[in-house]
């Protein structure tokens, strides 16, 4: 039987193993802040570090998982026994309250789930006939995946952890209760771990031309278009990490601001829940994009999609940098212009990050296929993770909350001048006007 008769029933499989690994993920990383900040009471500094920990893994990610992945054990194999071991790790992150410990089990923890990450993504090109056209309707289940497990936190928050009271006392339990994400988290990671060893036998590659894997896969990125891609991964990260370190606490802000008793904020409530679960709204239109992204392969080339990634980058920062000034010239609450931020999160992980992932697949040979993967990751959730998380909770951060109170403008306009700056550096570095294959 052929791979492309096959194609069907393999799309399903795969769909529902990006649903998992996305949906884990999802669970715990969009409320964390607000559970170390409000519910351990861990200092700006200290939260900077546990965001930066889980960064280790991608980190080693291309010299362990990807090194085995190509040359010594199945894929499958190797994503069971990730999700597994990090199902157990993510338990325990919910139940410590110890910096020390939690930040442990967080570095332990990234090295076992964010290598997962790339070897989804180089099994999935594995075994799809048709790299632009199949990826896209796979991976968009990751996205389903994370709004559903959002949304489910953030109503389970809303429902169950939101009592009668005043503000302190409702926000010291919805902080307390964000512990649930990490129980939920740690059940899809046994589901998925179970999972994964029944996924299409990925085995190493056969007769590769060097032993190292990681040696051959940095050759081909010291080679255009890598070169400058990699090289606009590590401020393109920084930049994401804005959006995740700062998001909830900006928005929480926003949607308190706006009134109790507003229809908008109850109905917003109502269907969103609290915390991480209007942040949905971002994966939502990522499965527009995602959906799309067949034909936007057709219609634009490489270096055309990253440039409206790097915009929708630029655009989310000004709207939220400038949403109060905003709202005054156009006589309405912050609130819409926030969610037009958000709504943009679509086009910046779908035109930059997952068409990034698609050229890093093109531009390597099979044997490498997961080293390469990983050591993109290494940059774009490793390094620039870590530098990223470093540079919004600490030196930014501190810096725009100088005087005692955040000041958003301050904030979001480093990371949306920092986007500027890489629009810059595609134009006239990024080589290739041509459509894609």
């Amino acid at each position: 039987m052929t791979q492309t008769a096959l194609a069907p029933y393999v799309r399903s499989r795969l769909s529902i193993m990006m649903f998992l690994q996305y949906a884990i993920w999802g669970a715990w990383l969009p409320v964390l802040y607000s559970f170390l900040s409000g519910h351990l009471q861990f200092s700006g500094t200290q939260i900077g570090y546990c965001f930066s920990a889980g960064a280790i893994g991608a980190i080693l990610g291309p010299f362990l998982a990807g090194q085995l992945a190509d040359r010594t054990f199945a894929t499958q194999k190797i994503l069971g026994v990730s999700h597994l071991i990090g199902a157990v790790l993510v338990y325990l992150m919910g139940i410590t309250g110890d910096f020390n410990y939690f930040i442990a089990l967080s570095a332990i923890y990234g090295l076992v789930y964010a290598p997962t990450m790339a070897l989804t993504n180089s099994l999935a090109f594995a075994h799809l006939p048709n790299r632009d056209a199949d990826f896209g309707p796979v991976r968009v289940w990751g996205t389903i995946g994370w709004i559903v497990v959002g949304i489910t936190v953030g109503q389970i928050l809303f429902r169950f952890h939101t009592p009668d009271g005043n503000a302190e006392a409702v926000t010291a339990a919805q902080n307390a209760g964000r512990a649930v994400a990490f129980q939920i988290s740690a059940g899809l990671g046994l589901v998925m771990g179970l999972y994964c060893f029944t996924l299409p036998n990925t085995p190493p590659s056969k007769g590769a031309a060097q032993n190292t894997a990681w040696l051959e896969a940095l050759g081909a990125i010291f080679k255009q278009p890598l070169l400058v891609l990699f090289a606009l991964a590590i401020p393109v990260s920084i930049i994401h990490q804005f959006y995740f370190v700062q998001a909830d606490a900006f928005i929480g802000g926003v949607q308190a601001a706006s009134g109790k008793d507003s229809w908008f904020d109850q109905l917003i409530k109502q269907v969103f829940g609290v915390g991480g679960g209007l942040m949905t709204i971002g994966q939502m239109t990522e499965i527009i994009v995602l959906a799309a992204m067949p034909f936007l392969t057709g219609w634009f080339s490489r270096k055309r999609l990253l440039l409206i990634g790097l915009c929708a980058y630029a655009a989310r920062m000004a709207l939220w940098a400038y949403a109060p000034h905003l709202a005054a010239w156009t006589g309405s609450s912050e609130l819409p212009f926030v969610i037009a931020g958000i709504a943009l999160h679509g086009f910046c992980f779908g035109c930059f990050i997952f068409v990034a992932f698609m050229i890093v697949d093109e531009n390597t040979h099979p044997d490498i296929r997961a080293t390469a993967q990983n050591l993109f990751n290494l940059v774009i959730v490793g390094i620039g993770t870590i530098v990223g998380s470093i540079v919004a909770a600490n030196i930014v951060g501190d810096w725009a909350k100088a005087s005692g109170k955040m000041d958003y403008e301050k904030l979001f306009s480093v990371p949306m001048y920092m986007a500027i700056g890489c629009i810059v550096i595609l134009v006239l570095l990024y080589p290739g006007k041509k459509k894609s294959a």
